[in-house]
């Protein structure tokens, strides 16, 4: 996670930051100062951080104060020319934040000048501020912090758009997740396990991930770096399978997790984290009667906002009533992007990393 307000970050041993203190960094004041953004001039290679000049909001337009912007590996794959959305160059990645409005446009109406609000952005928000359209902000509730909201929108939006849109998940049903320490594994096993009440395995590539997610909510976990998977979620489960498989990772995992299923079972596809995009063999799927499906949260936004919407709605519900706590990973300076997105991309990152924009 990349903070974008005038905090001191203080890190554990363990490098998970666990607080930030501080005050809001200044209010934008008109007239055309230049803010910080972290800007992507050259495909696969490192970012620079660089003054850009305010554009004047449209009518439906809000600018925000980025607090908080998240570091997602959709960031890293856009700026390799890797994503199924290529912005021209130059670019600000970041596609989720959390900060405070500043100025709003002439039509606009759900929000107003110090609001604390969420938003996501078509890649522009890895900066000191960014402006959006209203309809992709949504206010948070007083009893939540902005480091814990600026967790919501990607991985908790797709957390519940799988378990309760896709997969619709049952109270009492098993539910076995791949790439479990990471920012949607573990709001995977939030929503499941404590809104849910679903059974999860957690299933991650080393003891000290499993032993995370254990810590998470997980009652089960396997450590597919050390054999199969299908084999260990048998000895978990029995020859009967999972109910409902979220797979991030992709590859012979994806594969393995398919044939952990139970009968009716159901298997949705949020990413491919290893790299390797498996076929399915249809005969699995008739066999057992089993449905697979994916979930491209962003997509929603376009063809189905009522559901987009209410998945961010409903998690920002859960953790207003303490149902769910989502989980602060590593922060970041601004100016420190680069190797927010190293952490990424070597697989050190546990729950989300943030970006931090701090003021001069």
């Amino acid at each position: 996670m990349i903070c974008s307000d005038s905090h001191k970050i203080r890190e554990i041993a363990d490098g998970l930051c666990l607080e930030v203190e501080g005050v809001r960094r200044r209010a934008w004041p008109g007239g055309g100062r230049h803010y910080r953004a972290a800007r992507c001039a050259e495909l696969k290679q490192p970012l620079a951080i660089e003054e850009v000049a305010p554009r004047p909001v449209g009518p439906h337009e809000v600018r925000v104060d980025v607090h908080f912007c998240g570091v997602n590996f959709a960031d890293i794959l856009v700026c390799r020319g890797q994503y199924q959305e290529r912005p021209h160059l130059p670019f600000t990645p970041g596609m989720e934040f959390s900060g405070t409005v500043l100025e709003t446009g002439t039509e606009v109406s759900t929000v107003k000048e110090g609001d604390r609000v969420i938003g996501v952005s078509g890649f522009n928000s890895m900066a000191e501020e960014c402006i959006t359209d209203q309809k992709a902000l949504w206010r948070i509730p007083d009893r939540v912090p902005l480091r814990e909201a600026a967790i919501l929108p990607v991985s908790y939006g797709t957390a519940i758009m799988a378990l309760e849109h896709r997969a619709r998940t049952q109270p009492g049903e098993t539910v076995l997740v791949t790439a479990a320490a990471g920012a949607t594994g573990l709001a995977v096993i939030d929503v499941a396990t404590n809104v849910l009440q679903a059974k999860v395995i957690a299933a991650a590539g080393s003891d000290e991930k499993c032993q995370l997610a254990m810590q998470r909510g997980a009652q089960s976990s396997v450590n597919y770096s050390q054999g199969s998977l299908k084999e260990a979620v048998r000895k978990l489960v029995g020859s009967g399978g999972v109910n409902v498989v979220i797979d991030t990772v992709g590859g012979d995992i994806f594969l393995d997790a398919l044939r952990s299923l139970a009968w009716e079972g159901r298997i949705v596809v949020v990413g491919f984290a290893g790299g390797t995009i498996a076929s399915v063999p249809a005969n699995l799927l008739l066999l057992k009667n089993i449905s697979a499906m994916g979930v491209y949260w962003g997509r929603y936004q376009d063809r189905n906002f009522p559901v987009f919407s209410r998945s961010l709605s409903s998690a920002l519900q859960y953790c207003q009533e303490g149902r769910i706590q989502p989980y602060v990973g590593a922060v970041f300076k601004l100016e420190e992007v680069n190797d927010a997105f190293l952490h990424v991309t070597q697989r050190k990152s546990t729950g989300k990393a943030f970006a931090m924009p701090e003021s001069d």
